[in-house]
């Protein structure tokens, strides 16, 4: 089959030439026009049901809104986990599918699952919305309003009603999310004392003001042979229409809205967060992403959105976009990785040309990457697979792999023509003829080894979870490459070297090897004599160096991914519950000085709060800063060590410190923003916090520990009005009159909208502030009796000041209370293995209390298994194709020592740099046994060729094949192994953070192996080949 393929292609060269550049011209228009991500999808099929309950407590929205929602959809098809956030006003519920779930049908399984429960909900509840599809990666941009003269009113109606529409028309966007400013709405601020002395109720007031602000319709009427529309023009916007609305009349005397009111134009309340950019009050709109759209074009189509409408908006509002673009982050990313590319490929070029010599056979060998890449990318474009870090990192890993195929069959095609041209004119054989017996010679060699590295990645095909989304385009990506260059290796390499190595008067210069070949040979015959003379030493040695590599494996420490280096800070700084808005503001305003105070940060911005149907719910005790950075003379970890030391300094408060992308991955994988949560599950929330500081007291000393926080679910301020019921009988006061006059007084009710300029404005009734602002006034209001009088509140009511929960959280209908933590100069592995060391040993917990732990560590620990066992399978795939070709055990044995070999310098690599395994260093480890056994396949295979097809002796076929194999071997380990050098040195840099430990592994796996494989497998080929010679003698 192979020898009919290599025989077509050099029988119709023109039709692969052209097939070729046609493929280059495809893939080139393809590659350009293709939109680039900085990750593959990797969210976790998850539905967001949020719920607006306003007025309620953090219990009863517990008790009313979330156990109802989460007990519907807990028994839902595919469900894995249901997460959920109580806080006052406001429920979050997270509903998590198995990762194979299609989140369409998770969806519309959620949808089916509410509106089945839809009547089980209380009639003042908000109903149920399904949060818009994104993904933990849809936050494409913050987008900060700044004004100098225009207020804070206006500027969060230009963003509501001008800027946002305008976003959220674009094709792509999912969500645009509004904090920060003031909600505009009219009010009508009722005053107990004016109603008391006009005779008004409460009830008089909501009968004149529902629904008083919408224009009617009165039918048609036809004339003159016109049809006639007939409206009732009611609606108005003007402040004086709406405060001569008549309310009664008492004596033929009209009482209006203006009488008992005061009609104005406010902020609504109270509010639910603010927002800040460099310590300057801000509106800031986030906008979020649907899946599947294309970041960077999207990012490009929202600033020329927001430059348009800049034309238009008051001269000083200032539109800013440089606080959090997440474009910025991809294209340094992917430049990143291109630059990797290009670096690997000239390093290729490099190593071709000394061994080669010749420019012709360079061209021709790397004639196979750009063909290779582009066949990649056309490839993966058809597969529906977007090009990202992690599939541009595959083909930056492969670059070096990808000539290893075209080196053999040049360097094998170079070798024969050379000696055909060296005997009698009579007797050399046509070009084509030399071009296909040299290429038929190393067919099997070239299709195995590629077979063989193909199923050294099959491991990362059985990664489930984000790990899996991750890493599984990578490896994609590197299979297609690599089966692309062996095609190419097999079709258009024979045909580009019978019409460029076809000069048949070639002799001297170009027929003699090349200068470092020639030294390269000479000094390896006397090393490869020397070791096969001195057995024991060369394996003891080795053996010995084994031995020094696992023991070194054990010491080194375990993580999931390396750390991001994403060119931004998320920072959570979180003061105790109950505190005011206004005290809030405060604490995150310091946050910001000391954080601009640090040279690297340019800018911040800062959300405290949320903002309206939000699903990333922050308490007003929450601030949330974005804070950009570039590094110049210190290091990412020198920085942050800064920003934890500046900020310390504010006290009573919790700080966090992530990244935009890091972050919400663990609070994907574990619901908390930190690499390391600490769930622990009870009934009481006052003795969990309890437990949890106890747990945080043992664990703080912890070596390698920081931003260890405990959760902040404790009591806050609540003042609770209870009926005294006898009174409320007495005074013929019912409950529903009762809830209503608290509910309107106190929280206020929408009673209609009013529309100006195409906008419309809630228009609310509620107690004035002067009447409402403190316990003592509250007592004082005056409530209405069924005969017309008005009593005080306190005289059917006791109002007092008591605590109740600020927040509850709660996991698979259980609540929880989490202990977070990320680690700092050490790995994670180790500081979770002391954190549970700790407290199972010195934490008792109750009965009914129990603790788990998640996080990137509990991800970690999944996939290293995960990987181990499929990298036995990986193995046995590799022996079985190596038995195939060889057909015989031992031989393939043999080739199978390069995995040991190469697991010395993967090792030695890894204790040099990182001195840590992650789940891309033991992928690179995989992948590194299945590229360090092709040296093996190549020198075994000849040396069969030697003494099978030309009868040579055992030790002359060792030799000779040793030094024929030495080039191709050399070429392939250096071009292999250098072109990672770009991605092995810059693994700090934005977007080579998780190829870089691979590299590594590869770079220092393939040194060892190359170099060792060229005397460890002709010894134990001569020992074993020895063997059977002495058992096939016959006995006299």
């Amino acid at each position: 089959m192979l020898n009919k393929i290599i025989r077509f292609s050099l029988h119709n060269r023109l039709i692969v030439l052209v097939a070729a550049v046609a493929l280059i011209i495809l893939g080139g228009f393809t590659a350009h026009n293709t939109e680039v991500d900085v990750f593959p999808d990797l969210n976790a099929p998850t539905v967001v049901v949020m719920t607006e309950a306003k007025g309620m407590a953090a219990e009863e929205v517990e008790q009313l809104v979330t156990f109802p929602i989460e007990t519907a959809v807990n028994g839902a098809t595919g469900v894995r986990r249901v997460r959920s956030s109580s806080t006052a006003g406001f429920s979050v519920v997270w509903v998590e599918f198995d990762w194979s779930t299609d989140i369409y049908i998770a969806r519309q399984i959620v949808s089916e699952k509410l509106s089945a429960m839809a009547n089980e909900l209380p009639d003042n509840v908000g109903t149920p919305t399904l949060g818009p599809q994104s993904s933990i990666l849809g936050e494409v941009l913050i987008v900060g309003l700044t004004a100098d003269s225009t207020s804070m009113l206006d500027l969060r109606t230009l963003a509501d009603w001008t800027i946002r529409p305008r976003l959220l028309s674009i094709g792509g966007v999912a969500q645009v999310s509004v904090l920060g400013g003031d909600i505009k709405e009219y009010q009508i601020l009722i005053h107990p004392q004016k109603m008391k002395h006009f005779g008004v109720s409460l009830s008089d007031v909501l009968n004149a003001t529902t629904g008083m602000n919408q224009n009617t319709n009165g039918g048609t009427i036809y004339e003159y042979g016109n049809e006639y529309i007939i409206r009732g023009l009611v609606s108005s916007d003007n402040i004086e229409d709406i405060g001569d609305a008549v309310v009664k009349s008492t004596n033929n005397i009209p009482v209006t809205l203006a009488d008992i009111a005061e009609v104005k134009v406010g902020p609504q309340t109270p509010r639910l967060g603010v927002a800040s950019e460099k310590g300057k009050p801000a509106v800031l709109m986030t906008v979020t992403k649907q899946p599947n759209t294309g970041t960077i074009e999207l990012t490009e189509k929202l600033e020329d959105a927001l430059k348009d409408l800049q034309k238009n908006l008051p001269s000083d509002i200032n539109v800013s976009t440089d606080v959090f673009r997440q474009s910025r982050f991809i294209e340094s990313s992917i430049d990143n990785v291109k630059t990797s590319l290009y670096e690997g490929a000239i390093f290729v070029v490099i190593v071709l040309f000394l061994f080669l010599a010749n420019t012709r056979t360079t061209v021709i060998s790397l004639i196979t990457l750009p063909v290779s890449l582009l066949v990649s990318i056309l490839v993966m474009h058809y597969m529906n697979l977007n090009i990202n870090t992690m599939s541009l990192g595959g083909l930056a890993i492969a670059i070096g792999s990808l000539v290893d195929d075209a080196i053999v069959d040049v360097e094998n095609v170079w070798k024969h023509l050379r000696e055909n041209r060296q005997l009698p004119e009579n007797l050399r054989k046509s070009t084509r003829e030399v071009v296909f017996n040299a290429s038929k010679e190393v067919r099997m060699p070239i299709l195995n080894s590629t077979l063989i590295i193909i199923a050294s990645f099959v491991p990362l095909f059985y990664l489930s979870g984000m790990e899996g989304r991750m890493l599984i385009p990578l490896g994609i990506a590197f299979i297609v490459a690599l089966l692309a260059s062996t095609i190419v290796a097999l079709t258009l390499t024979p045909v580009l070297c019978s019409y460029l190595l076809s000069n048949k008067n070639g002799s001297g210069k170009e027929d003699r090897e090349a200068f470092m070949a020639t030294w390269l040979k000479k000094h390896y015959h006397t090393a490869l004599l020397w070791a096969l003379a001195n057995k024991k030493s060369v394996l003891g040695g080795s053996v010995a160096l084994f031995i020094v590599a696992v023991c070194m494996f054990f010491t080194l420490g375990h993580s999931f991914l390396p750390s991001f280096n994403e060119g931004s800070f998320t920072i959570n700084v979180s003061s105790m519950p109950g505190i005011s808005l206004e005290e809030s503001d405060k604490i995150g305003k310091r946050a910001e000085e000391l954080l601009l105070s640090i040279p690297e940060i340019k800018t911040v911005a800062r959300k405290t709060g949320r903002a309206e149907l939000d699903e990333h719910a922050l308490g007003v005790n929450v601030s949330e800063i974005e804070a950009p950075f570039e590094l110049t003379d210190r290091t990412h970890k020198e920085v942050l060590d800064d920003i934890r030391h500046r900020l310390s300094a504010i006290s009573g408060a919790n700080i966090e410190i992530g990244q935009p992308i890091s972050h919400r991955i663990d609070a994907m994988l574990s619901g908390t923003q930190a690499s390391i949560a600490i769930k622990l599950f009870g009934d009481d929330l006052n003795k969990m916090f309890a437990i949890g500081n106890r747990i945080k007291d043992e664990i703080a000393t912890v070596d390698g520990i920081a931003d260890l926080n405990v959760e902040q679910q404790i009591e806050r301020p609540e003042l609770t009005i209870s009926p005294k019921r006898k009174l409320l009988a007495k005074h013929g006061i019912t409950l529903a009159d009762f809830n209503s006059f608290v509910s309107v007084n106190l929280g206020g009710e929408t009673v209609s909208q009013v529309y100006e300029d195409k906008k419309s404005f809630n228009l609310v009734v509620r107690a004035a502030d002067s009447d409402r602002g403190s316990m003592e006034r509250i007592k004082d209001l005056m409530i209405d009796t069924p005969d017309g009088g008005k009593i005080p509140l306190t005289e059917v009511a006791e109002v007092k000041s008591t605590t109740g929960p600020n927040t509850i959280n709660r996991e698979n209908v259980k609540r929880k209370i989490v202990v977070s933590a990320n680690a700092s100069g050490r790995d994670l592995r180790s500081v979770v293995n002391d954190i549970q060391a700790r407290i199972d040993k010195n934490i008792k917990l109750p009965e009914g209390y129990h603790i788990e732990y998640g996080g990137q560590f509990e991800s970690e620990q999944s996939a290293s298994r995960t990987l181990m066992l499929a990298s036995a399978v990986s193995i046995v795939i590799m022996f079985l194709l190596l038995y195939l070709q060889f057909r015989n055990a031992l031989e393939s044995g043999v080739i199978l020592l390069n995995l040991p070999l190469a697991l010395i310098g993967g090792v030695f690599a890894l204790c040099l740099t990182t001195g840590e395994v992650s789940i891309p260093a033991i992928i690179g480890f995989i992948s590194l046994f299945g590229i360090a056994t092709r040296n093996g396949m190549l020198l075994i295979s000849r040396y069969n060729t030697l003494q099978r097809e030309e009868g040579l002796s055992l030790k002359e076929s060792i030799m000779k094949g040793s030094l024929d194999r030495l080039n191709p071997i050399v070429m392939t380990a250096l071009c292999s192994a250098l072109a990672l050098i770009p991605l092995a040195l810059r693994g700090d840099l934005p977007g080579n953070e998780i190829q870089s430990p691979m590299a590594k592994v590869i770079l220092g796996g393939l040194l060892t192996s190359t170099f060792l494989n060229a005397f460890i497998v002709p010894i134990i080929y001569e020992l074993l080949n020895k063997k059977n010679i002495t058992n096939n003698k016959p006995t006299k």
